[in-house]
């Protein structure tokens, strides 16, 4: 097994150009990586207790998912203050003494900005209700009258995210627009009081240290002049596939023009990075232009399944979509709104990113260990998922009353099953949360998820963890691997992708059989046992990956 590296020092300092390139990100989800005082939710000392853990994993940068002050209305993401800490996460000091040791461990620091909407507990939005109709907060918002013959319907068609109307209605008669849950009144991006605060808000976390933002609902700030109605039976099949009226449209990237300007007030390569749903990868690309935003993330890529053809075809896109705006891809397979990809390639494939069944565990396994090597192969960024490296599949059989996504208890829109993959994490073999904290977990761990701890996996060559130690290792080590804007493919037998980097081969085995290929040099890690014989030929096994130096 190939000897992993420490992450590269002084990153505060900017010692080397576009650090983002071909860095590989690590998102950590607070309330689940590491509980530091006992009260059964993860936090931000919990975090910085696990710096080490992150350091000797081999990533190069942390994005947190929003600590801010929150009623907790949508895990965080209702932000009632962007410039405090909610108190089941720590205080500022919590965070300033996260940001100074993630740094001396050599590990940039990115944080989630929430700017399409705020908590409807938020100064302004509390003051825009209590004085009413023509009070100058409410043009921060979209208040709106509504029609009908007493201004009993909604203003206009559009539908939440989380399902039902994106409107609700106050007791003075007005409406406001909410396209996530009621209690996440969006901004009015046209109003300059909204611009001028998120830069604020930027000075102010760029102050504290952190390397850059991870921008949620990126592409949504900015809504089509007089918000006029879609019309469609079901907007929510359109999401994602349109240019929607409130979705991608083009007034976005003046706003992110404007923050790369506050940016370069900074040392130290400060980055932004677009959680951009688009229809397509090249509008995705609008987001990364020279002047604007330094990653957005590839959902195509995390949407295709596990075939080998489809593997290709979004890779050839995201790779030509991002070469004119000369933006490096990004590539990820699992986050804290998806099923775990260990369960997600467990299952057939057109069940989308939502699943309620486990499926065939040892092949899920066996497919996402296969993914995760390819994914690394590829030139680019990358994105790890808290958990991911151990193998950790989705929670599909959480009892109902534990649940806490918001869009579990409406009745349309999302599936509302993102809690299975947000269950804390397990670090220890025992203990009543398998080392998460003193104080048990907020979400139950199942009761088999010991054998997959930090624990009983470190020092076991053949574990999960231990793969992805020694393919952080051998990408910074290896001199073909990393940042660049292309593949060179090669033939392989069908069902198996094939492409050649400087000095590196990846073959990638996607069907459910053995196949023979030739060997085109050293073996440098495999996700499974590979064969080689004295032809010159080696046998992948069903579902594996093969890195090759030549």
């Amino acid at each position: 097994m190939t000897q992993h590296l420490a992450a590269p020092a002084a990153p505060a300092t900017g010692t080397h150009t576009g650090w983002w390139r071909d860095a590989v990100i690590y998102q950590v989800y607070p309330r689940s990586f590491a509980d530091g005082n006992g009260d059964g939710m993860g936090d931000l000392e919990g975090v910085r207790s696990r710096l080490p853990y992150l350091k000797d994993l081999g990533v190069d940068a942390v994005w947190l998912s929003p600590f801010y002050a929150s009623p907790q209305a949508d895990a965080g993401y209702d932000v009632a203050d962007y410039r405090a800490i909610d108190p089941m996460f720590g205080n500022l000091l919590d965070a300033d003494a996260l940001i100074r040791e993630a740094h001396a461990l050599g590990l940039r620091v990115i944080v989630d900005l929430v700017p399409n909407h705020s908590s409807d507990q938020h100064e302004w939005f509390q003051r825009a209700l209590r004085e009413g109709p023509g009070s100058p907060l409410r043009e921060r918002y979209h208040f709106r009258p509504g029609k009908g013959e007493n201004g009993e319907l909604p203003p206009n068609d559009w539908e939440s995210i989380f399902g039902g109307p994106a409107w609700t209605r106050v007791e003075d008669g007005e409406w406001y627009l909410h396209l996530f849950a009621p209690e996440q009144p969006d901004f009015n991006w046209e109003h300059a009081a909204v611009r001028d605060e998120f830069r604020s808000i930027l000075r102010f976390w760029l102050d504290m240290g952190v390397d850059g933002f991870r921008v949620d609902v990126a592409h949504g700030l900015v809504k089509a002049a007089g918000l006029p109605d879609i019309g469609a039976h079901d907007q929510l099949k359109l999401l994602g596939n349109d240019v929607m009226p409130f979705f991608d449209q083009d007034g976005v990237h003046e706003i992110y023009r404007s923050w790369r300007d506050v940016l370069a007030e900074y040392d130290g390569e400060r980055v932004l990075v677009a959680e951009a749903w688009t229809p397509t990868v090249e509008r995705t690309a609008n987001y990364v232009r020279p002047d604007e935003m330094h990653q957005a993330f590839n959902f195509q890529y995390l949407g295709t399944y596990w075939d080998a053809a489809e593997l290709r075809k979004v890779i050839d896109a995201s790779l030509a979509a991002m070469r004119p705006v000369g933006a490096p891809t990004t590539w990820v397979l699992s986050n804290h709104d998806v099923t775990r990809h260990a369960t997600r390639f467990a299952n057939p494939p057109g069940l989308g990113t939502q699943l309620r069944t486990a499926g065939d565990r040892e092949l899920g396994l066996r497919r996402a260990r296969a993914a995760t090597l390819l994914m690394l192969a590829l030139p680019g960024s990358a994105y790890v998922y808290q958990g991911e490296e151990l193998g950790l599949p989705d929670v599909t059989d959480l009892p109902d009353e534990v649940r806490q996504d918001p869009s579990f208890f409406r009745a349309t829109g999302q599936d509302g099953f993102r809690d299975g993959c947000r269950v804390p994490i397990p670090w220890t073999v025992g203990g009543s949360s398998y080392g998460f904290g003193s104080g048990g977990s907020w979400l139950p761990q199942p009761a088999d998820w010991a054998g997959l701890s930090v624990e009983a996996q470190t020092g076991d060559p053949g574990s999960t963890l231990e793969l992805y130690r020694s393919a952080l290792a051998v990408r910074r080590e290896q001199p073909g691997l990393g940042a660049g804007d292309g593949v060179r493919w090669l033939d392989a037998p069908e069902g198996v992708l094939a492409f050649a980097r400087e000095g590196f081969v990846c073959h990638a085995n996607t069907t459910g059989r053995a196949v023979r290929v030739p060997v085109p040099g050293r073996m440098l890690l495999a996700s499974d046992r590979v064969r080689t014989s004295v032809d010159g030929t080696a046998e992948l096994p069903a579902d594996t990956t093969v890195w090759w130096a030549v």
